[in-house]
């Protein structure tokens, strides 16, 4: 595999953890999305390559949590609290 960015072919394959949040401050009232992906690396130059899954990816689509998609919905999350 030759990273897109720098064209080396130093690349390595980790697992990795991320959460992506919705930009601004309408994005406070979106879900948060947890992603458990493999991660390959550029070890030259950082550039880093994953796949979001679908359900995940309908997430991030439409701002709505779906039914099997790993996310911390806020509003869900206040009325546990109450």
């Amino acid at each position: 595999m030759t990273c897109k960015r720098c064209r080396s072919d130093s690349h390595s394959v980790f697992n990795g953890e991320t959460a992506i949040h919705f930009l601004g401050l309408k994005g406070l009232d979106k879900p948060i999305v947890w992603v458990f992906s493999k991660l390959a690396v550029c070890l030259e130059c950082g550039f880093t390559e994953f796949t979001i899954p679908e359900r995940e990816l309908s997430v991030l689509a439409t701002g709505e949590a779906v039914a099997g998609a790993v996310v911390l919905d806020k509003k869900v999350a206040r009325s546990l609290a109450a």
